[in-house]
């Protein structure tokens, strides 16, 4: 399998807030089958079996599709093959084994504006020390990683449309105090 090493395709601290921030200063390297490249429209499109790693950062998918806008930011679309779904996972900050995972059929991230957009059987799960913490399911998942917002929608398009179904979210219960332990706010 070739490699190609692009130290600085892309600004992939994907959902910032998730990410680890050391990541950001690693370089990405994306392992791939076959590799077409226009340097005019700064398109580099990665087939087979595409794995992108930078630091703790991992994402695969069928097909990646990174572009340049004229101020350099980069952007990258990853395409699940037929019947498959594209991932990608890393680890955040805040605590030792504290991790982010994701699923979706095409995967769109934006280094300019922070933004990671999962259509078509999305999914994004929070974990810790190997727990799930978080869990929402829905056709159409958008993370601004600056405000810390998501969006969800029923639609691949971004959009609810009636009788599309319904999205699910689920949020781990709290931990239990330690025995003897007090109420937050009690001596």
């Amino acid at each position: 399998m070739k490699k190609f090493l692009l130290s600085a395709v892309l600004g992939l601290a994907v959902c910032g807030a998730w990410a680890e921030k050391a990541d950001s200063n690693k370089p990405t390297e994306i392992a791939y089958d076959t590799l077409d490249v226009d340097d005019v429209t700064q398109t580099k499109t990665l087939t087979g079996n595409v794995v992108l790693t930078r630091g703790t950062l991992v994402m695969h998918a069928e097909k990646a599709v990174v572009t340049a806008d004229p101020e350099g930011y980069q952007s990258v679309t990853l395409t699940a093959a037929p019947g498959k779904l594209a991932t990608f996972r890393q680890k955040r900050d805040g605590g030792p084994d504290l991790w982010v995972e994701g699923q979706a059929e095409r995967i769109d991230y934006s280094e300019r504006n922070e933004l990671v957009k999962l259509f078509a059987k999305a999914q994004i799960r929070q974990l810790e020390g190997g727990a799930l913490s978080n869990e929402i399911d829905s056709e159409f998942i958008s993370y601004d990683s600056r405000k810390e917002v998501f969006i969800v929608r029923n639609d691949p398009s971004g959009v609810n449309k009636p009788g599309k179904g319904r999205g699910k979210l689920i949020i781990a219960p709290r931990k239990p105090a330690a025995a003897g332990a007090a109420p937050a706010g009690q001596p």
